[in-house]
C-alpha cells in the first residue's frame, strides 16, 4: 500500500467531548463533584460523528455559529487535544494559528520564539535563518524582535504567530479566527500570505466568521452546528444555506422595537410581483410607527443573509406621530440570482429609532455567479441610486 500524499487531512467519525460547566458554590462543592461525577449529564458533546477528507492543495472552510465545534475540529487537527473516538489524520508539517498566543513563549524574545518553533517543525536552523527577515518584515517587528514577547502588545503577538506558521513552508496551513484581531491593512496581507501557500500546494483548513474571506479562500466548505454536520460541499452553496439559517433565524425573532416599530416590510418587482429580476426595477418598502416628531434617516440594506449589505440605499425623511411608509425603488438593481434579506433601520445621529434588523426574505431571478477563482470576493457593499415616496399616516 502506497503512502498517504503528504498534506492531505483526514478525520473519521470524529467524538468530542468536554465536562458540561456547572455552578460550584465553594471549593468543597468542586471537590465533590470531581470525586462522584459520573452521571451522563456531566458531559457536553462537541463534535459528534464528523467525517470529512481534504486532499492535498486543497483549501476547507469550517464555518458555524459560536459553540458549534469548528475550534475544537481544528486542534484536534492539529494534535492538541485527542477525540473521544474517531481518528484524525494529517500527513506532513502542519502549521498552526489556533490561538493568538499559541505556540509563543513568554519569556523568549521574538527571534528566540521564530527559531524555537522551526525547531519543534524539524527544519534545520540555516532554512530558519533564510526565511527570517522576511518573517520579521510581513510581522512589522524589526524594532521588536528582540524583546521578550510577554511585552508585546495583542496585535504584535498576533503578526508574529501568523508569520511563523505561515512561512515555515507548512504542508498544511490550520488558521482559526485569528485574522480578526488584526486592521484591515494586516488582514489584507494575511490573506494574500494564505493565498501565496495556497498557490505553492499547501493544504488549509480555515475557520471564519468572514463569510466573504471563506468565499474567497476556501473551494470547499462543512457548515457545523451542534457539533453536527449540516451541509458540505462547494462553498458557495454551503455558505447560501448558512446565510439563509441565520437570516431566517434572526426574521423568525420577535421585531426589534425602539421608538419606532416595524409593521411591515415588501419587495416586489416592477409590476408588483414577486419575482425580482437582475438589472430590473426592485421595489422596497418598509412601514414604521411610533410617536415621533423629528428628522431622521431611513437606511434599508439588502445582504445575503448577514447584517452587513451587499446593497445600501437611504433617505432624509421627518417623521411624525403616527405611521410613517417609506416606499423605494432601485431601477436597475446589481445582483446575481439568489435568496436575499431586506434589512432595515431607522436613525438619528447618536440615536436609533428603529434598531438594525431583518425585515423580510426574498429571491431575485438572473444569472449565476456560482463559481469564480478564488481569492476574489463575489460580492462587495455597493451604493444605488434610487427614488423614494414617504407617506405619513396619522
Amino acid at each position: 500500500m502506497s503512502p498517504d500524499p503528504i498534506g492531505r487531512v483526514a478525520a473519521d467519525r470524529i467524538w468530542k467531548r468536554f465536562r458540561a460547566d456547572q455552578p460550584t458554590r465553594d471549593l468543597r462543592d468542586a471537590y465533590r463533584r470531581i470525586r462522584h461525577r459520573t452521571g451522563r449529564g456531566d458531559w457536553r458533546w462537541v463534535l459528534r460523528d464528523v467525517s470529512f477528507e481534504l486532499e492535498p492543495g486543497g483549501a476547507l472552510a469550517l464555518i458555524g455559529a459560536n459553540g458549534s465545534g469548528k475550534s475544537t475540529m481544528l486542534k484536534l487537527l492539529a494534535g492538541v487535544m485527542d477525540p473521544y473516538a474517531g481518528r484524525v489524520e494529517l500527513v506532513g508539517r502542519a502549521g498552526a494559528l489556533i490561538e493568538v498566543r499559541a505556540g509563543l513563549h513568554q519569556d523568549l524574545t521574538g527571534r528566540e520564539n521564530i527559531f524555537l518553533s522551526g525547531s519543534l517543525l524539524g527544519l534545520p536552523r540555516k532554512m530558519v535563518a533564510e526565511r527570517f527577515d522576511e518573517m520579521v518584515h510581513f510581522a512589522d517587528l524589526e524594532d521588536a524582535v528582540d524583546r521578550q514577547t510577554k511585552y508585546y502588545s495583542t496585535g504584535m503577538q498576533m503578526r508574529l504567530g501568523f508569520a511563523v506558521a505561515a512561512f515555515l513552508e507548512p504542508d498544511v496551513l490550520l488558521v482559526d479566527e485569528v485574522l480578526a484581531v488584526g486592521d484591515a491593512t494586516f488582514q489584507q496581507r494575511c490573506l494574500d500570505r494564505i493565498r501565496q501557500v495556497l498557490a505553492a500546494g499547501t493544504t488549509l483548513v480555515f475557520v471564519s466568521h468572514d463569510l466573504a474571506a471563506v468565499e474567497a479562500m476556501c473551494n470547499d466548505a462543512i457548515w457545523l452546528r451542534d457539533g453536527t454536520i449540516r451541509a458540505r460541499g462547494s462553498a458557495h452553496d454551503v455558505l447560501g444555506e448558512y446565510r439563509k439559517w441565520v437570516d431566517e433565524s434572526a426574521t423568525g425573532d420577535v421585531r426589534v422595537r425602539g421608538a419606532l416599530e416595524l409593521l411591515a416590510a415588501e419587495v416586489s418587482d416592477a409590476s408588483g410581483g414577486p419575482y425580482p429580476r437582475t438589472q430590473e426595477a426592485l421595489d422596497l418598502s418598509i412601514t414604521v410607527r411610533g410617536d415621533v416628531s423629528r428628522e431622521a434617516t431611513v437606511l434599508l440594506g439588502i445582504s445575503e443573509g448577514t447584517a452587513s449589505p451587499t446593497l445600501l440605499v437611504k433617505r432624509a425623511v421627518s417623521l411624525s406621530p403616527g405611521e410613517t411608509v417609506a416606499h423605494c425603488r432601485i431601477e436597475r438593481v446589481p445582483l446575481p440570482r439568489g435568496r436575499y434579506y431586506l434589512w432595515a433601520g431607522v436613525f438619528e445621529r447618536n440615536r436609533d429609532l428603529l434598531p438594525w434588523q431583518p425585515a423580510s426574505a426574498f429571491d431575485i431571478i438572473g444569472p449565476d455567479l456560482e463559481w469564480v477563482p478564488a481569492g476574489i470576493v463575489r460580492l462587495a457593499p455597493v451604493h444605488v441610486e434610487s427614488t423614494w415616496e414617504i407617506d405619513q399616516r396619522s
